[in-house]
Protein backbone atom coordinates (compact mmCIF):
# COMPACT_ATOMS: atom_id res chain seq x y z
CA UNK A 1 0.00 0.00 0.00
CA UNK A 2 1.17 3.58 -0.50
CA UNK A 3 1.95 5.92 2.02
CA UNK A 4 -0.26 9.31 2.37
CA UNK A 5 -0.53 12.39 4.21
CA UNK A 6 -2.34 12.30 7.30
CA UNK A 7 -5.13 14.16 8.31
CA UNK A 8 -7.21 14.74 11.19
CA UNK A 9 -10.53 14.41 9.60
CA UNK A 10 -12.90 14.90 12.55
CA UNK A 11 -10.97 18.33 12.53
CA UNK A 12 -10.51 19.04 8.86
CA UNK A 13 -14.20 18.68 8.59
CA UNK A 14 -15.23 20.43 11.97
CA UNK A 15 -16.86 17.70 13.36
CA UNK A 16 -14.05 17.29 16.49
CA UNK A 17 -16.55 19.71 18.51
CA UNK A 18 -20.01 17.60 17.04
CA UNK A 19 -19.67 14.43 15.35
CA UNK A 20 -23.24 14.65 13.70
CA UNK A 21 -23.80 15.17 10.29
CA UNK A 22 -26.74 16.41 8.71
CA UNK A 23 -28.24 14.32 5.84
CA UNK A 24 -30.34 16.00 3.50
CA UNK A 25 -31.25 13.19 1.60
CA UNK A 26 -34.96 13.53 2.39
CA UNK A 27 -35.19 16.34 0.30
CA UNK A 28 -35.69 14.11 -2.82
CA UNK A 29 -38.30 12.18 -1.07
CA UNK A 30 -39.63 15.57 0.30
CA UNK A 31 -39.33 16.83 -3.93
CA UNK A 32 -40.70 13.49 -5.49
CA UNK A 33 -44.10 14.85 -6.28
CA UNK A 34 -42.43 17.60 -8.70
CA UNK A 35 -42.62 20.60 -6.81
CA UNK A 36 -39.03 21.86 -4.90
CA UNK A 37 -39.16 22.85 -1.52
CA UNK A 38 -39.46 26.60 -1.23
CA UNK A 39 -35.66 27.34 -0.98
CA UNK A 40 -35.58 30.42 1.04
CA UNK A 41 -37.74 28.87 3.82
CA UNK A 42 -35.36 25.91 3.64
CA UNK A 43 -32.42 27.48 4.19
CA UNK A 44 -33.89 29.61 6.65
CA UNK A 45 -34.23 25.83 8.96
CA UNK A 46 -30.69 25.24 7.94
CA UNK A 47 -28.96 28.45 9.57
CA UNK A 48 -31.06 27.22 12.48
CA UNK A 49 -29.18 24.14 12.30
CA UNK A 50 -26.10 26.05 11.88
CA UNK A 51 -26.72 28.77 14.75
CA UNK A 52 -27.81 25.49 17.13
CA UNK A 53 -24.07 23.99 16.43
CA UNK A 54 -24.67 21.48 13.56
CA UNK A 55 -22.58 23.27 11.06
CA UNK A 56 -21.63 19.68 8.40
CA UNK A 57 -24.28 19.15 5.55
CA UNK A 58 -24.04 16.11 3.77
CA UNK A 59 -25.77 15.84 0.01
CA UNK A 60 -25.93 14.58 -3.01
CA UNK A 61 -26.30 15.56 -7.07
CA UNK A 62 -29.11 13.87 -6.91
CA UNK A 63 -30.92 14.72 -3.63
CA UNK A 64 -33.27 17.07 -5.32
CA UNK A 65 -32.84 20.80 -4.62
CA UNK A 66 -30.54 19.87 -1.85
CA UNK A 67 -27.24 21.61 -2.85
CA UNK A 68 -28.83 24.62 -3.70
CA UNK A 69 -30.54 24.75 -0.45
CA UNK A 70 -27.45 24.42 1.24
CA UNK A 71 -25.46 27.01 -0.78
CA UNK A 72 -28.14 29.40 -0.15
CA UNK A 73 -28.00 29.02 3.72
CA UNK A 74 -23.74 29.00 3.61
CA UNK A 75 -24.30 32.68 1.75
CA UNK A 76 -26.64 33.54 4.30
CA UNK A 77 -23.95 33.33 6.97
CA UNK A 78 -22.29 36.54 5.94
CA UNK A 79 -25.08 38.75 7.98
CA UNK A 80 -24.78 36.71 11.03
CA UNK A 81 -21.65 36.05 13.57
CA UNK A 82 -20.72 32.24 12.27
CA UNK A 83 -17.98 32.55 9.72
CA UNK A 84 -19.08 30.71 6.29
CA UNK A 85 -15.59 28.52 6.48
CA UNK A 86 -17.26 26.87 10.16
CA UNK A 87 -19.62 25.42 7.92
CA UNK A 88 -19.00 22.49 5.71
CA UNK A 89 -20.51 21.20 2.85
CA UNK A 90 -20.30 17.27 1.93
CA UNK A 91 -21.58 16.53 -1.39
CA UNK A 92 -21.61 13.16 -3.99
CA UNK A 93 -21.19 13.08 -7.48
CA UNK A 94 -22.93 9.91 -8.86
CA UNK A 95 -21.83 9.73 -12.67
CA UNK A 96 -22.57 7.08 -14.80
CA UNK A 97 -19.59 4.44 -16.35
CA UNK A 98 -18.86 6.51 -19.33
CA UNK A 99 -18.66 9.54 -17.56
CA UNK A 100 -14.71 8.94 -16.34
CA UNK A 101 -13.23 11.61 -18.81
CA UNK A 102 -10.92 14.59 -17.71
CA UNK A 103 -13.75 16.92 -18.80
CA UNK A 104 -16.85 14.74 -17.48
CA UNK A 105 -15.23 15.10 -14.34
CA UNK A 106 -14.89 18.87 -14.82
CA UNK A 107 -18.05 19.29 -15.83
CA UNK A 108 -19.62 17.42 -13.16
CA UNK A 109 -17.54 18.92 -10.45
CA UNK A 110 -18.04 22.20 -11.55
CA UNK A 111 -22.15 22.03 -11.28
CA UNK A 112 -21.75 20.86 -7.96
CA UNK A 113 -19.73 23.94 -7.16
CA UNK A 114 -22.01 26.32 -8.93
CA UNK A 115 -24.89 24.72 -7.19
CA UNK A 116 -23.06 25.04 -3.63
CA UNK A 117 -22.18 28.42 -4.27
CA UNK A 118 -18.42 27.70 -3.71
CA UNK A 119 -14.95 27.61 -4.82
CA UNK A 120 -13.99 25.15 -2.70
CA UNK A 121 -15.96 21.99 -2.04
CA UNK A 122 -15.26 20.63 1.65
CA UNK A 123 -15.92 17.21 0.69
CA UNK A 124 -16.58 15.88 -2.64
CA UNK A 125 -17.14 11.82 -2.31
CA UNK A 126 -17.58 9.94 -5.60
CA UNK A 127 -19.74 7.03 -5.84
CA UNK A 128 -19.43 4.54 -8.50
CA UNK A 129 -22.16 2.03 -9.98
CA UNK A 130 -20.20 -1.02 -11.49
CA UNK A 131 -16.54 -1.63 -10.36
CA UNK A 132 -16.45 -4.06 -14.01
CA UNK A 133 -15.98 -0.24 -15.29
CA UNK A 134 -12.96 0.67 -13.94
CA UNK A 135 -13.35 4.24 -15.03
CA UNK A 136 -13.14 5.03 -11.11
CA UNK A 137 -9.55 4.83 -11.31
CA UNK A 138 -9.34 7.58 -13.71
CA UNK A 139 -12.23 9.60 -12.40
CA UNK A 140 -10.34 9.44 -9.30
CA UNK A 141 -7.39 10.97 -11.40
CA UNK A 142 -9.10 13.76 -12.13
CA UNK A 143 -10.22 14.43 -8.52
CA UNK A 144 -6.61 14.21 -7.16
CA UNK A 145 -5.79 17.16 -10.03
CA UNK A 146 -8.94 19.42 -8.65
CA UNK A 147 -7.75 18.81 -5.51
CA UNK A 148 -4.47 20.25 -6.10
CA UNK A 149 -6.23 23.19 -8.06
CA UNK A 150 -8.03 24.10 -5.48
CA UNK A 151 -12.18 22.60 -6.48
CA UNK A 152 -11.75 20.19 -3.70
CA UNK A 153 -10.51 20.56 -0.45
CA UNK A 154 -10.94 16.69 0.54
CA UNK A 155 -12.09 13.45 -1.46
CA UNK A 156 -14.31 10.93 -0.43
CA UNK A 157 -15.80 7.43 -1.42
CA UNK A 158 -19.36 6.57 -0.63
CA UNK A 159 -20.45 3.08 -0.66
CA UNK A 160 -17.14 1.62 -1.53
CA UNK A 161 -16.24 -1.90 -0.74
CA UNK A 162 -13.39 -2.76 0.92
CA UNK A 163 -11.66 -4.67 -1.76
CA UNK A 164 -11.79 -1.51 -4.44
CA UNK A 165 -11.03 0.99 -1.39
CA UNK A 166 -7.86 -0.88 -1.00
CA UNK A 167 -7.26 -0.77 -4.86
CA UNK A 168 -7.53 3.17 -5.65
CA UNK A 169 -5.58 3.13 -2.17
CA UNK A 170 -2.65 1.39 -4.46
CA UNK A 171 -3.00 3.59 -6.82
CA UNK A 172 -2.30 6.21 -4.95
CA UNK A 173 -5.18 8.08 -4.41
CA UNK A 174 -5.87 10.67 -1.60
CA UNK A 175 -9.10 9.53 -0.27
CA UNK A 176 -10.34 11.04 3.45
CA UNK A 177 -13.44 9.15 3.63
CA UNK A 178 -15.83 6.43 3.15
CA UNK A 179 -19.27 7.26 3.66
CA UNK A 180 -21.30 3.37 4.35
CA UNK A 181 -24.11 2.08 5.98
CA UNK A 182 -23.46 1.46 9.45
CA UNK A 183 -25.63 0.78 12.54
CA UNK A 184 -26.75 -1.97 15.39
CA UNK A 185 -28.56 -3.71 12.62
CA UNK A 186 -25.73 -3.58 9.50
CA UNK A 187 -22.23 -3.84 10.82
CA UNK A 188 -20.14 -5.01 8.15
CA UNK A 189 -17.99 -1.90 8.17
CA UNK A 190 -16.49 -2.96 11.45
CA UNK A 191 -14.61 -5.98 9.90
CA UNK A 192 -12.24 -5.58 6.75
CA UNK A 193 -13.85 -2.23 6.17
CA UNK A 194 -12.41 -0.59 9.28
CA UNK A 195 -9.30 -2.70 9.88
CA UNK A 196 -8.31 -1.46 5.83
CA UNK A 197 -9.58 2.29 7.07
CA UNK A 198 -7.17 2.52 10.69
CA UNK A 199 -3.99 1.39 8.95
CA UNK A 200 -4.80 3.85 5.78
CA UNK A 201 -5.91 7.07 7.67
CA UNK A 202 -9.14 6.80 6.27
CA UNK A 203 -12.46 7.71 8.06
CA UNK A 204 -15.80 6.20 7.81
CA UNK A 205 -18.96 9.14 7.63
CA UNK A 206 -21.90 6.39 8.75
CA UNK A 207 -25.17 6.67 7.52
CA UNK A 208 -28.67 4.29 8.18
CA UNK A 209 -27.06 4.65 12.12
CA UNK A 210 -31.05 4.92 13.26
CA UNK A 211 -32.59 2.75 10.16
CA UNK A 212 -34.54 5.16 8.77
CA UNK A 213 -36.24 5.92 12.08
CA UNK A 214 -37.28 2.68 12.77
CA UNK A 215 -34.76 2.46 15.73
CA UNK A 216 -36.67 4.37 18.02
CA UNK A 217 -39.13 3.89 20.92
CA UNK A 218 -42.15 4.49 18.47
CA UNK A 219 -41.22 0.96 16.89
CA UNK A 220 -40.26 -0.96 20.60
CA UNK A 221 -43.12 -3.11 21.09
CA UNK A 222 -45.06 -2.31 18.00
CA UNK A 223 -46.38 -4.32 15.08
CA UNK A 224 -44.62 -4.65 11.97
CA UNK A 225 -46.11 -1.67 9.43
CA UNK A 226 -47.81 -3.49 6.20
CA UNK A 227 -46.85 -0.32 4.03
CA UNK A 228 -44.53 2.46 4.54
CA UNK A 229 -44.68 6.33 3.17
CA UNK A 230 -41.37 7.62 2.79
CA UNK A 231 -38.34 6.24 0.97
CA UNK A 232 -36.46 5.96 3.95
CA UNK A 233 -38.48 3.62 5.47
CA UNK A 234 -39.03 1.58 2.44
CA UNK A 235 -35.22 0.60 2.50
CA UNK A 236 -34.85 0.22 6.13
CA UNK A 237 -37.44 -2.26 6.42
CA UNK A 238 -35.80 -4.41 3.76
CA UNK A 239 -32.65 -4.42 5.97
CA UNK A 240 -34.83 -5.30 8.95
CA UNK A 241 -36.12 -8.35 7.07
CA UNK A 242 -32.34 -9.11 5.96
CA UNK A 243 -31.26 -9.49 9.03
CA UNK A 244 -34.29 -12.05 10.44
CA UNK A 245 -37.12 -10.16 10.44
CA UNK A 246 -39.79 -7.76 12.91
CA UNK A 247 -38.99 -10.53 15.68
CA UNK A 248 -35.09 -10.23 15.89
CA UNK A 249 -35.27 -6.40 15.16
CA UNK A 250 -37.78 -6.19 18.39
CA UNK A 251 -34.61 -8.55 20.54
CA UNK A 252 -32.14 -6.05 19.30
CA UNK A 253 -34.65 -2.75 20.44
CA UNK A 254 -35.21 -4.14 23.62
CA UNK A 255 -31.95 -4.49 24.83
CA UNK A 256 -31.63 -0.93 23.94
CA UNK A 257 -34.80 0.32 25.59
CA UNK A 258 -33.05 -0.88 28.59
CA UNK A 259 -29.46 0.51 28.09
CA UNK A 260 -31.47 3.76 27.51
CA UNK A 261 -33.44 3.79 30.36
CA UNK A 262 -29.77 3.13 32.26
CA UNK A 263 -28.42 6.41 31.05
CA UNK A 264 -32.07 8.29 30.48
CA UNK A 265 -31.53 8.90 27.29
CA UNK A 266 -33.77 7.72 24.06
CA UNK A 267 -33.23 4.49 22.73
CA UNK A 268 -32.43 6.29 19.36
CA UNK A 269 -29.54 7.79 21.53
CA UNK A 270 -27.94 4.39 22.46
CA UNK A 271 -28.24 2.99 18.77
CA UNK A 272 -25.93 6.27 17.23
CA UNK A 273 -23.83 6.50 20.30
CA UNK A 274 -23.06 2.85 19.52
CA UNK A 275 -22.13 3.57 15.89
CA UNK A 276 -20.26 6.65 17.14
CA UNK A 277 -18.19 4.78 19.11
CA UNK A 278 -16.27 2.80 17.09
CA UNK A 279 -12.88 3.29 16.30
CA UNK A 280 -12.93 4.26 12.49
CA UNK A 281 -16.15 6.51 12.34
CA UNK A 282 -15.30 10.24 12.18
CA UNK A 283 -18.41 11.16 11.93
CA UNK A 284 -22.67 9.73 11.86
CA UNK A 285 -25.29 11.09 9.49
CA UNK A 286 -28.55 12.09 10.55
CA UNK A 287 -31.17 12.35 8.08
CA UNK A 288 -33.51 15.97 8.28
CA UNK A 289 -36.86 16.58 6.65
CA UNK A 290 -37.15 20.13 6.05
CA UNK A 291 -39.90 22.01 6.64
CA UNK A 292 -41.54 18.69 8.69
CA UNK A 293 -39.71 17.92 11.30
CA UNK A 294 -36.18 18.57 13.33
CA UNK A 295 -34.58 16.28 16.06
CA UNK A 296 -31.43 18.71 17.28
CA UNK A 297 -32.31 19.08 21.09
CA UNK A 298 -32.47 15.10 20.89
CA UNK A 299 -29.13 14.63 18.99
CA UNK A 300 -27.36 16.84 21.30
CA UNK A 301 -27.99 14.24 24.24
CA UNK A 302 -25.40 11.97 21.82
CA UNK A 303 -22.45 14.56 23.46
CA UNK A 304 -23.71 14.21 27.25
CA UNK A 305 -22.73 10.91 27.68
CA UNK A 306 -20.65 7.78 26.89
CA UNK A 307 -21.53 3.82 26.47
CA UNK A 308 -19.87 1.66 29.78
CA UNK A 309 -17.88 -1.33 28.08
CA UNK A 310 -20.56 -3.44 29.54
CA UNK A 311 -23.30 -1.42 27.39
CA UNK A 312 -21.02 -2.49 24.43
CA UNK A 313 -21.12 -5.81 25.52
CA UNK A 314 -24.50 -5.79 26.13
CA UNK A 315 -25.17 -4.86 22.60
CA UNK A 316 -22.96 -6.89 20.67
CA UNK A 317 -24.06 -9.94 22.34
CA UNK A 318 -27.92 -8.92 20.96
CA UNK A 319 -26.57 -8.46 17.47
CA UNK A 320 -25.36 -12.07 17.58
CA UNK A 321 -29.16 -13.25 16.49
CA UNK A 322 -29.36 -11.00 13.45
CA UNK A 323 -28.51 -12.59 10.36
CA UNK A 324 -25.63 -10.75 8.64
CA UNK A 325 -26.42 -8.36 5.97
CA UNK A 326 -25.17 -10.05 2.59
CA UNK A 327 -22.23 -9.11 1.10
CA UNK A 328 -19.77 -6.13 1.78
CA UNK A 329 -20.14 -2.22 2.48
CA UNK A 330 -22.36 -1.25 -0.75
CA UNK A 331 -23.02 -4.49 -2.42
CA UNK A 332 -26.95 -3.50 -1.86
CA UNK A 333 -26.56 -1.11 -4.91
CA UNK A 334 -24.44 -3.68 -6.90
CA UNK A 335 -26.03 -7.04 -6.35
CA UNK A 336 -29.14 -9.04 -5.17
CA UNK A 337 -30.97 -8.69 -2.63
CA UNK A 338 -30.78 -4.88 -4.09
CA UNK A 339 -31.74 -3.23 -0.18
CA UNK A 340 -32.14 0.16 -1.22
CA UNK A 341 -35.00 2.59 -1.42
CA UNK A 342 -36.06 1.83 -5.39
CA UNK A 343 -35.35 -1.84 -4.66
CA UNK A 344 -34.17 -4.08 -7.62
CA UNK A 345 -31.99 -2.03 -9.07
CA UNK A 346 -30.64 -4.70 -12.17
CA UNK A 347 -32.76 -2.86 -15.02
CA UNK A 348 -30.27 0.44 -13.90
CA UNK A 349 -27.60 -2.06 -13.91
CA UNK A 350 -28.21 -4.09 -16.71
CA UNK A 351 -28.69 -0.58 -19.25
CA UNK A 352 -25.14 0.30 -18.30
CA UNK A 353 -22.86 -0.03 -21.67
CA UNK A 354 -20.28 -2.93 -22.08
CA UNK A 355 -16.79 -2.18 -20.55
CA UNK A 356 -15.49 -4.13 -24.36
CA UNK A 357 -17.03 -3.92 -27.79
CA UNK A 358 -17.54 -7.22 -29.13
CA UNK A 359 -16.81 -7.84 -32.76
CA UNK A 360 -17.33 -10.48 -35.15
CA UNK A 361 -14.22 -12.86 -36.43
CA UNK A 362 -14.09 -12.34 -40.23
CA UNK A 363 -15.17 -15.21 -42.10
CA UNK A 364 -16.73 -16.76 -38.81
CA UNK A 365 -20.87 -16.30 -38.01
CA UNK A 366 -20.28 -17.87 -34.38
CA UNK A 367 -17.21 -16.39 -33.22
CA UNK A 368 -16.91 -13.30 -31.40
CA UNK A 369 -14.00 -11.71 -29.99
CA UNK A 370 -13.31 -8.28 -27.54
CA UNK A 371 -10.00 -6.07 -27.15
CA UNK A 372 -9.03 -4.40 -23.51
CA UNK A 373 -6.85 -1.90 -25.31
CA UNK A 374 -3.56 -3.63 -23.74
CA UNK A 375 -0.56 -3.06 -25.62
CA UNK A 376 0.27 -6.72 -25.80
CA UNK A 377 -2.85 -7.70 -27.63
CA UNK A 378 -1.56 -6.76 -30.74
CA UNK A 379 2.52 -6.75 -30.65
CA UNK A 380 1.00 -10.92 -29.13
CA UNK A 381 -1.78 -11.14 -31.44
CA UNK A 382 -4.41 -12.19 -29.30
CA UNK A 383 -7.74 -11.19 -28.05
CA UNK A 384 -8.40 -10.49 -24.39
CA UNK A 385 -11.62 -12.87 -25.34
CA UNK A 386 -13.21 -15.31 -27.75
CA UNK A 387 -16.98 -16.51 -27.78
CA UNK A 388 -17.36 -19.39 -29.65
CA UNK A 389 -20.58 -20.85 -29.77
CA UNK A 390 -21.46 -21.50 -25.99
CA UNK A 391 -18.33 -21.13 -24.86
CA UNK A 392 -16.26 -17.92 -23.74
CA UNK A 393 -12.44 -18.03 -23.32
CA UNK A 394 -11.01 -15.34 -21.44
CA UNK A 395 -7.19 -14.71 -21.85
CA UNK A 396 -4.46 -14.66 -18.92
CA UNK A 397 -5.35 -11.26 -17.91
CA UNK A 398 -2.71 -9.19 -15.45
CA UNK A 399 -3.76 -5.95 -13.47
CA UNK A 400 -3.32 -3.41 -16.66
CA UNK A 401 -5.45 -0.55 -16.81
CA UNK A 402 -5.92 0.88 -20.22
CA UNK A 403 -2.42 0.69 -22.47
CA UNK A 404 -0.20 0.11 -20.17
CA UNK A 405 -0.78 0.97 -16.95
CA UNK A 406 -0.29 -1.53 -14.08
CA UNK A 407 -2.53 -1.49 -10.86
CA UNK A 408 -1.78 -2.68 -7.33
CA UNK A 409 1.94 -3.01 -8.07
CA UNK A 410 2.79 -3.47 -4.01
CA UNK A 411 -0.11 -4.92 -3.92
CA UNK A 412 -0.93 -8.46 -4.67
CA UNK A 413 -4.46 -8.39 -2.95
CA UNK A 414 -5.37 -5.55 -5.59
CA UNK A 415 -3.88 -7.22 -8.13
CA UNK A 416 -6.46 -10.59 -8.05
CA UNK A 417 -8.93 -7.73 -7.36
CA UNK A 418 -8.86 -5.49 -10.77
CA UNK A 419 -8.27 -8.92 -12.58
CA UNK A 420 -11.17 -10.43 -11.76
CA UNK A 421 -13.37 -7.35 -12.49
CA UNK A 422 -11.79 -7.28 -15.57
CA UNK A 423 -12.29 -10.70 -16.50
CA UNK A 424 -16.42 -10.01 -15.24
CA UNK A 425 -15.96 -6.96 -17.69
CA UNK A 426 -14.80 -9.09 -20.38
CA UNK A 427 -17.55 -12.10 -20.23
CA UNK A 428 -20.27 -9.60 -20.06
CA UNK A 429 -19.32 -7.94 -22.91
CA UNK A 430 -19.49 -11.62 -24.49
CA UNK A 431 -22.82 -12.39 -23.08
CA UNK A 432 -22.10 -14.62 -19.85
CA UNK A 433 -21.18 -14.18 -16.37
CA UNK A 434 -19.06 -15.22 -13.68
CA UNK A 435 -21.29 -17.90 -12.66
CA UNK A 436 -20.95 -18.89 -16.07
CA UNK A 437 -17.39 -19.55 -15.74
CA UNK A 438 -16.45 -23.21 -15.68
CA UNK A 439 -12.53 -23.22 -15.09
CA UNK A 440 -9.87 -20.45 -13.86
CA UNK A 441 -6.08 -21.03 -14.13
CA UNK A 442 -4.10 -18.74 -11.40
CA UNK A 443 -0.60 -18.09 -12.19
CA UNK A 444 1.60 -17.07 -9.38
CA UNK A 445 4.93 -15.93 -9.10
CA UNK A 446 5.49 -16.69 -5.05
CA UNK A 447 3.10 -19.14 -4.01
CA UNK A 448 3.44 -18.73 -0.18
CA UNK A 449 1.19 -15.65 -1.27
CA UNK A 450 -1.90 -18.47 -2.08
CA UNK A 451 -3.94 -17.57 0.43
CA UNK A 452 -4.19 -13.49 -0.58
CA UNK A 453 -5.24 -14.86 -4.03
CA UNK A 454 -7.40 -17.23 -3.06
CA UNK A 455 -9.81 -15.67 -0.46
CA UNK A 456 -10.44 -13.14 -3.01
CA UNK A 457 -11.46 -15.59 -5.86
CA UNK A 458 -13.56 -17.39 -3.32
CA UNK A 459 -15.32 -14.19 -2.43
CA UNK A 460 -15.79 -13.57 -6.69
CA UNK A 461 -16.58 -17.23 -7.12
CA UNK A 462 -18.71 -17.68 -4.01
CA UNK A 463 -22.06 -18.54 -5.82
CA UNK A 464 -20.54 -21.04 -8.88
CA UNK A 465 -17.48 -22.65 -7.39
CA UNK A 466 -15.66 -22.99 -11.06
CA UNK A 467 -12.99 -25.75 -11.35
CA UNK A 468 -9.73 -24.16 -10.44
CA UNK A 469 -6.00 -24.65 -10.79
CA UNK A 470 -3.16 -22.56 -9.20
CA UNK A 471 0.35 -23.01 -10.57
CA UNK A 472 3.82 -20.91 -9.66
CA UNK A 473 5.36 -19.29 -12.09
CA UNK A 474 8.76 -17.85 -12.07
CA UNK A 475 8.17 -14.88 -13.39
CA UNK A 476 5.26 -13.10 -15.74
CA UNK A 477 6.00 -10.08 -18.37
CA UNK A 478 5.29 -6.72 -16.78
CA UNK A 479 5.45 -5.76 -13.14
CA UNK A 480 2.94 -8.20 -11.96
CA UNK A 481 2.69 -10.88 -9.20
CA UNK A 482 -0.32 -12.27 -10.40
CA UNK A 483 -2.33 -13.68 -13.79
CA UNK A 484 -5.64 -15.01 -14.32
CA UNK A 485 -7.59 -16.83 -16.90
CA UNK A 486 -11.12 -18.28 -17.01
CA UNK A 487 -13.42 -20.22 -18.94
CA UNK A 488 -17.11 -20.38 -19.35
CA UNK A 489 -19.84 -21.70 -20.82
CA UNK A 490 -23.13 -19.90 -21.42
CA UNK A 491 -26.85 -21.38 -20.71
Amino acid sequence: MSSRQSLDVPQALGLTRNPIITGLWQVADLERGGSALPRESAADELVEYIQDGFTCFDMADHYGSAELIAGTARARLSHTQIEEKAVKLLTKWCPQPHEYTEAHVRRGIDERRKRLNVDTIDLLQLHWWSFDHPGYIDVMDTLMTLKQEGWIKHIGLTNFDTDHLRVLLSCGHDIATNQVCLSVLDARALDDMSTLCMSNDVRLLAYGTLAGGFLSEKWLGASEPAEVADWSKMKYQRFIQAVGGWDAFQSVLSTLAEIAEEHKVSLSNIATRWVLEQPAVAGIIVGARLMEQQHRNANKTLLSFKLTPENHERINACRQSLQRIHGDCGTEYRRPPFLTASGDLRDHLDALPPVFKKTAVAGRNDRWRISSGSEYEPICGYSRGIRHGNHVMISGTTATHGVDRAIGTNDLQSQVVYILDKISASLESLGATLNDVTRTRIYLKDATQWEIVSRVHGRYFADNLPANTLIEVSDLVGPYDVEIEADAVVG
